[in-house]
């Protein structure tokens, strides 16, 4: 979603511009490739190796050309950037905590060694801004006071996920401080919305509409009680899209959420009503790793610089991830993995 006000000053900053995008058949990755579709880019290159995300999700246009690559293989990167890009979003990861629990050594190497390589390859080609997906979730810690603002991190970490995404921030700062690269660091909170397929290691928000639509129960790690800073894709996205058109945001540290706190018991209730499943909700414990009973972000920083303000309302946004489920039920079902 791309606010129209914001289109006449964005569109000389994306103008005949190639655009790279790590990670981009992911939700934030196709759902950025569309917005960034809507300007007079030259191309935009979308760089996924498809290890969870899915070759039909990925948007479709004469800008668009998608190259299957790992962001831990030099070869595949220099594919990549030998269309010398202005601008790279390095959205790829190893997704999320319970993930990197599991694998923690294939964590550090996409997450850690994978980020290195994609800065070592734009700072090669000198790029004009270069955009890395961090994570409020996992930069600040249970001790650091609400709501998070940038200035707090914490290196009392509990996943490997949160410490490999600290991990790339500070590879990007050295960047920025040692080679003068322009980069800027976003950090997300609990995106959601229409794209993200569900799995195992994939956010509540998807999985609970796929529970739902096929009549189970929904699983709630906890009480019920805990929040979660929810923010709708599509804010991200222009949040991610000022990144790239503000000077001021180089070399920043920016929160990307909505300022608000959202119960996961009221979760699951509107998506169960939502989608008409009258299997309730069951409560397990809460994971080892899971330290944070409540996220709520400060965004008055990304205010201020990146003139960004969330639009879209939480139950609107559940609306629209129910069309989206709705409309690609065929190949979500088939994708899903469990």
């Amino acid at each position: 979603m791309v606010r129209r006000s914001d289109v006449s000053d964005l569109s000389e900053t994306f103008r005949r511009k190639t655009v790279l995008v790590t990670g981009g058949a992911g939700s934030i990755g196709t759902n950025l490739v569309k917005a960034l579709a809507t300007f007079e880019v030259k191309r935009i290159v979308v760089f996924d190796n498809l290890s969870s995300a899915h070759e039909w999700n990925i948007p479709r246009g004469p800008k668009i050309h998608f190259l299957r690559g790992d962001v831990t293989q030099d070869d595949d990167l220099q594919a990549a950037f030998k269309e010398h890009p202005q601008i790279v979003y390095h959205l790829a990861a190893h997704f999320a905590n319970q993930n990197s629990v599991d694998h923690p050594e294939l964590d550090l190497m996409v997450n850690g060694m994978g980020t290195l390589k994609v800065l070592e390859h734009a700072s090669r080609v000198g790029v004009d801004r270069f955009i890395y997906a961090s994570s409020g979730c996992g930069i600040y810690g249970p001790d650091t006071p609400m709501p998070f603002t940038e200035e707090y991190v914490s290196t009392q970490l509990y996943t490997p996920y949160q410490v490999t995404k600290m991990l790339g921030e500070l590879y990007t700062s050295m960047f920025h401080s040692l080679y003068d690269l322009p980069v800027v660091n976003p950090r997300f909170f609990n995106s959601y919305g229409p794209g993200e397929v569900p799995g195992k290691y994939r956010n509540v928000i998807p999985n609970f509409f796929y529970w739902a639509m096929n009549g189970k129960s929904l699983p709630i790690t906890g009480t019920g009680e805990e929040t979660r800073d929810f923010a709708y894709v599509g804010d991200i996205v222009s949040g991610l899209l000022a990144c790239a058109h503000y000077d001021e945001a180089i070399g920043e540290a920016i929160n990307l959420a909505t300022g608000r706190e959202i119960r996961i018991a009221d979760l699951a209730e509107w998506v169960n009503e939502l989608t008409g499943n009258s299997a309730g909700v069951i409560f397990k414990e809460r994971r080892d790793w899971d330290k944070k009973p409540r996220l709520l972000a400060s965004i008055d920083k990304a205010r201020k610089i990146l003139k960004y303000e969330p639009k879209v309302e939480f139950q609107d946004g559940l609306r629209e991830v129910h069309r989206w489920f709705k409309k690609n039920w065929d190949h979500i079902s088939k994708s899903a993995e469990f």
